[in-house]
């Protein structure tokens, strides 16, 4: 506890939490799932003592409500899972993630949290460079995970921690041994890098600008460039809402934001596969429609309360154990949060999450664009840091699509800090 009153430790801590949560692979791939339980279980520590040593600043009953439903329903699954030893598992791991966000939501103010954001992030995407021209320069060969025996012959290219294609002008991996991933930690370092540029105008801000763009680039994914392109357009109604000065403008402003919406979901639909080739996709999106196909199957069976809570699909378990392969590798998630949410956790789970979800979109965007309802002493100059949660989860929701990373890891921590955050109308 005495520790916990050093700020350099707290705010060590913190940063170590979302490298971890966002580069979870790096740690698993050095130093193997022992020595990253070890962290896990330290951050969990940590996040408990937290809540402890904070105990007069939050209650339950504080939380969100789609929150705590998500939580009871999710741990409640265990009772009717096919799976009940995978689902106490995925419930640790659950606990765990949700407990470190909300330690960290009350126990942190904004600038903190964005400020370890931005710290974390500059972390994984430096090294990532680094490790990338190690790779290519000293090794000069793909890079296999340590500590990891494979049998002989062919290997599948997503078993690579690197590929070596940095200096071949391929799509990179970094340390978190996935070009989606990185190119999705990419874009979160664009929204901070960004946002703390134009909050302190620091010189070496642009740097990591630069960064990070080089880091999509070198990534190419599909998923990140949409996302990309949702965050602008949001960033753009954020600003033209921040500029009205009166109610008309703003309902105007709505139907003019509902326009777009309707317009651009219609084009991408319409011209689905043309945009995709524009891309270099194909309408099966890198396999992922026969993975939806298998799940819709599997979901079906049990659609309203769903197989159970696991998380993480667990290999080693029916269904789990050949329900989807890619590439030759048994996969351990949908490939969309939804689909993942369906199938675990039944229609009522999907229906509790998105009510998560819509609700901390819907704060967010108060929060970014009518600051007065959130901070009523503050009435005055918007911040550009207010900008960052309703982006992130414009982001985090185009990605939903095709990654379940919202229901694990930095996307679960990070939705749930936002939710606690602004139900808890604090200012940044």
């Amino acid at each position: 506890m005495r520790a916990l009153e050093r700020g350099g430790f707290r705010f060590g801590m913190l940063t170590l939490t979302l490298f971890t949560v966002l580069a979870g692979d790096a740690w698993r791939y050095s130093i193997t799932w022992f020595g990253f339980g070890a962290i896990t279980l330290g951050v969990a520590a940590f996040s408990v003592a937290l809540l402890v040593r904070g105990r007069s600043r939050w209650s339950i009953g504080g939380l969100p409500y789609p929150l705590l439903v998500f939580l009871a329903l999710t741990t409640a699954s265990i009772f009717w899972s096919a799976y009940p030893s995978a689902t106490a598992v995925g419930l640790v791991a659950n606990w765990i993630t949700v407990t470190a966000a909300v330690a960290f939501a009350v126990s942190f103010d904004w600038a903190t949290i964005i400020r370890s954001l931005g710290l974390a992030l500059r972390i994984i995407l430096g090294l990532s460079i680094v490790f990338e021209l190690f790779v290519s320069v000293v090794l000069r060969q793909p890079l296999l995970p340590l500590w990891y025996s494979y049998p002989e012959g062919p290997l599948a290219k997503s078993l690579y921690w690197s590929r070596d294609l940095l200096l071949d002008g391929g799509k990179i991996q970094g340390i978190v041994g996935n070009s989606a991933l990185l190119g999705f930690v990419a874009l979160l370092g664009l929204i901070v890098f960004g946002a703390q540029l134009a909050q302190r105008r620091k010189r070496l801000d642009w740097v990591w600008l630069a960064v990070a763009a080089f880091c999509i680039y070198s990534t190419r994914s599909a998923t990140i460039t949409v996302a990309l392109l949702a965050v602008l357009v949001v960033t753009g109604a954020v600003l033209a809402f921040r500029l009205a000065q009166s109610g008309r403008v703003r309902v105007l402003l709505y139907g003019v934001v509902a326009v777009v919406s309707a317009s651009l979901i219609f084009v991408g639909v319409a011209f689905r596969s043309e945009l995709l080739a524009l891309m270099g996709k194909g309408d099966t999106l890198t396999g992922r429609t026969d993975i939806w196909n298998s799940v819709i199957d599997l979901a079906v069976q049990r659609p309203v309360f769903g197989w159970g809570w696991v998380s993480y699909w667990a290999p080693w378990v029916e269904p789990f154990d050949g329900l989807a392969f890619e590439g030759g590798v048994n996969q351990y998630q949908a490939h969309n949060a939804w689909l993942d949410l369906w199938l675990q956790v039944g229609i009522v789970g999907a229906v509790v999450f998105g009510a998560l979800v819509v609700s901390t979109i819907v704060r967010s965007w108060f929060f970014a664009t009518d600051r007065p309802q959130f901070a009523p002493t503050r009435v005055g100059a918007f911040t550009a840091e207010s900008l960052v949660p309703i982006l992130i989860l414009t982001a985090l929701t185009v990605q939903s699509l095709v990654e379940s990373r919202l229901i694990i890891e930095y996307g679960l921590v990070l939705l749930v800090i936002f939710a606690v955050k602004t139900k808890r109308g604090e200012a940044s």
